[in-house]
């Protein structure tokens, strides 16, 4: 809707059409769309905002101006680098506005770096913040497998490098080959790359699906653009992270990208690192049949060695019969002594065996028995007399007992004891009453001495206490100026009052040491009281100086204040 143009008459009559809000946004959302349908913006990208809706909101920027941009969410998975806070980029897209907010923004159909240069800049400077964090040390990289059995590949799987890498697989050394799908353009690339090379490092060994031994990540030639996704951050920080073997294959020999820099080994090519992954079969078994031919003739040489060593020892050796013939002799003269010898150890055996058939007859061992026998019935009679004895003993000891048991003998020490604890009883209640009340009698004096000490029976006898504005006590005249506030505290409250002079004033005849003036500013409540007890406030003079309240006559019991 177009506003018409409104003359000055009108203007000055107060003859102008009103519009409502949205009739005036609208209209202004209709001029700038007309006039800035197709725009190119050169500037930096600043505040860069993600949420879970997909669309990207941002602001660009140069060094006097900011305008607030947004990209849709299916524009934004089309675009080739994604956009980074601090990126100079030129936008191309159309200016509306947002009604809800009275802004205008830029509505993001295209972004592409501000030439080669800037995203070198900032290629630049990932490079060295993630080299600072230690991501590129060569001690972090991992040596690859000599034979592995499950390889790993994260690339696109219908472009042309799979297929070339597939094919070398199976002309050099033939092996199981897992593919993980991913982007490798456009700004979903970075999170799927770096996703997948997490997931073949989640895949747990002995499973149903096989840990692979390496992973290559692949990506056929192209522009820096093109190659970005390689180098975010994100796929960077998982390339560290891999604790499997990874091989970098993006691009041509010439292209590099930061993924390179993390993974242990950097193949100029895909097919490169297919070569690089397994080695050729035709080669193992060239090496292996080499192998085998100089195992075979080291083997034949050790064994001519070790066959021309023994018959040089051999011939070094002295003969069988010079070995054998002095344990020959000692052989000879063992079997002679051991003739003899068996024969007195057979004597000596035989001498023994009769001497101990001689003890072992039956007159002895009967005799023996009858001994055994007279020594037992010994033993018994003497363990039946003291057993008679020792039960006396104990008989006579239990009557005893029992007779001190009896009922009448417990009851009388019953009654002993009853009596005897009354006794004790009322000798404590005594005992009792009497600390109780020398207690009393202690406390007493020690309250009137307290009561005497204290400054409370001085305010009783219709002194006053006068304390600052910080609460510390005022002893002296001197110590106040002109209107400071001072709370002067009786025996029956506390009143808050204002000096009127300025230090202590020159005593006059009659009276005592000038004190200064003071305004009284207690509470109406604390006056009353002051009142009803017969106590009244100090009194002021018609020439302002506040005088001393009278004294009541000292009884003979009061004592003094020190």
């Amino acid at each position: 809707m177009a506003i018409p143009p409104q003359d000055a008459s009108s203007k000055t009559t107060g003859n102008a059409p009103e519009y409502s809000v949205s009739e005036l946004s609208g209209a202004i959302k209709k001029t700038l769309e007309t006039g800035f349908d197709h725009v190119r913006v050169r500037g930096e990208l600043g505040r860069i905002s993600r949420p879970g809706s997909g669309h990207v909101y941002l602001d660009l920027k140069d060094d006097r101006s900011v305008i607030a941009g947004v990209i849709w969410k299916g524009v934004a998975g089309r675009l080739r680098v994604k956009p980074e806070q601090g990126m100079e980029v030129i936008a191309t897209g159309r200016l509306t506005t947002f009604p809800g907010q009275s802004k205008y923004q830029i509505v993001i159909e295209a972004l592409e770096p501000a030439g080669v240069g800037a995203l070198m800049a900032l290629l630049e400077e990932r490079k060295k913040k993630l080299g600072a964090e230690g991501l590129f040390e060569e001690s972090r990289k991992k040596k690859l497998p000599f034979l592995p059995r499950v390889i790993g590949i994260v690339t696109s799987p219908t472009g042309a490098v799979i297929r070339d890498m597939l094919h070398g697989f199976d002309e050099r050394f033939p092996a199981q080959v897992y593919v993980w799908p991913v982007r490798v353009q456009g700004e979903s690339c970075a999170a799927e790359v770096a996703a997948a090379i997490r997931g073949f490092n989640a895949i747990e060994p002995g499973g149903p699906v096989p840990r692979p031994d390496v992973l290559i990540v692949a990506r056929g030639g192209g522009s820096l653009e093109d190659l970005w996704g390689f180098n975010e951050e994100v796929v960077v920080r998982a390339a560290a992270e891999s604790e499997l073997p990874l091989i970098s294959a993006v691009g041509h020999e010439t292209d590099w990208t930061l993924i390179d820099l993390a993974a242990d080994a950097r193949a100029p090519t895909p097919t490169k690192a297919a070569e690089w992954a397994v080695p050729k079969h035709s080669e193992l078994l060239e090496r292996i049949t080499q192998s085998s031919e100089r195992l075979t003739i080291a083997l034949r040489r050790r064994l001519e060695s070790a066959a021309d060593r023994f018959r040089a020892a051999a011939r070094g050796l002295p003969r069988r019969d010079v070995l054998l013939a002095e344990p020959r002799q000692r052989l000879d003269r063992c079997e002679q002594r051991l003739a003899s010898a068996l024969r007195n150890s057979t004597n000596k055996s035989r001498v023994r065996l009769i001497e101990q058939s001689a003890r072992l007859s039956p007159r002895l061992l009967a005799s023996r028995i009858s001994r055994c026998r007279e020594s037992l019935t010994e033993y018994d009679n003497r363990s039946r007399q003291a057993l008679m004895k020792t039960t006396g003993r104990r008989r006579v000891r239990f009557e005893g007992m029992l007779g001190r048991l009896r009922i009448s003998v417990v009851r009388n020490r019953m009654e002993r004891s009853a009596e005897r604890l009354s006794v004790l009883n009322a000798r404590l209640d005594k005992a009792y009453a009497a600390k109780l009340r020398d207690r009393r009698q202690n406390l007493e004096g020690l309250s009137s001495l307290l009561r005497s000490l204290s400054y409370h029976g001085v305010l009783q006898r219709g002194f006053a206490l006068v304390r600052d504005e910080h609460g510390a006590m005022v002893r002296r005249a001197n110590g106040l100026g002109a209107q400071k506030l001072i709370e002067v505290e009786f025996a029956d409250g506390r009143i808050d009052a204002r000096t009127l002079a300025d230090g202590p004033k020159p005593q006059k005849a009659g009276n005592g040491n000038s004190k200064p003036k003071l305004h009284a500013n207690g509470t109406k409540k604390q006056q009353a009281e002051h009142t009803a007890k017969g106590q009244d406030m100090q009194p002021v003079a018609d020439d302002g100086e506040a005088r001393r309240p009278s004294r009541k006559p000292r009884g003979p019991d009061q004592g003094t204040l020190f």
